[in-house]
């Protein structure tokens, strides 16, 4: 003796003499030939870029993503390039398709050494093209290393080295502990204050200030002159 069949839940039946059905089936299958169309219209041949690259920037700790939008059929082969370094997709550099047009690169984890020209090259058997921005990156100032502590004798040279870095490169500023501004020599990752001569009154505590426009940092030493 065969079992009745159990009947489905209730809301999962479908009445296909439902006008409203009826109307949601064509217009599913009128989608379904549009789309089959347009991809029986596609002309085979080389690759082409509709909307270019753009430079982007990247803040460091963050995610950069270049984006174009393309047009090829038969599908294209895509690589990603940094500086003329062939990127591998992997946790780093992400590949990115969005279909139907859009191709990607998201670089994550940004750093300073992220900053540099990208490159995609999009082939298929008729031929190839490439585009190419830049991703520009903005580190917030820092000093790396802070100045030593100093026990120099009067009438030597004193010289306070601290590293420093950010992207933009900070603005530097010193002050001595009575106030006085003192000006330090600025390189690409340090910078350096230099005192001719020590004097008794050179003694004391030497701070020096790094600021761009995402940020601020400072560092101190102490000079003893004996």
């Amino acid at each position: 003796m065969s079992k009745a069949k159990a009947a489905p839940p209730p809301g999962c039946t479908i009445n296909i003499n439902d006008p409203q059905v009826q109307e949601a089936a064509i217009q599913i299958q009128a989608s379904y030939r549009g789309h089959r169309s347009r991809k029986e219209l596609r002309e085979k041949g080389p690759p082409k870029i509709l909307q270019e690259l753009k430079d982007v920037v990247l803040v460091e700790g963050s995610a950069a993503k270049l984006e174009c939008r393309v047009s090829a059929f038969p599908d294209p082969f895509i690589v990603w390039y940094k500086n003329g370094k062939e990127l591998n997709d992997g946790p780093k550099y992400r590949y990115v398709f969005e279909d139907p047009d859009f191709v990607a690169l998201v670089v994550r984890d940004g750093v300073l050494a992220d900053l540099g020209k990208y490159t995609v090259t999009i082939k298929n058997p008729f031929g190839q093209t490439s585009g190419s921005a830049c991703i520009l990156v903005e580190v917030p100032a820092k000093v790396s290393k802070g100045p030593d502590n100093i026990k120099a004798k009067r009438g030597t040279t004193v010289v306070l080295k601290a590293e420093i870095s950010g992207e933009p490169p900070p603005d530097v500023e010193g002050l001595q502990s009575e106030g006085r501004l003192v000006f330090f020599d600025v390189g690409d990752t340090n910078t350096i204050l230099t005192i001719k001569n020590a004097k008794v009154s050179d003694a004391g505590k030497y701070e020096v200030f790094v600021e761009n426009n995402l940020g601020t940092d400072q560092s101190f030493a102490r000079v003893d002159i004996l």
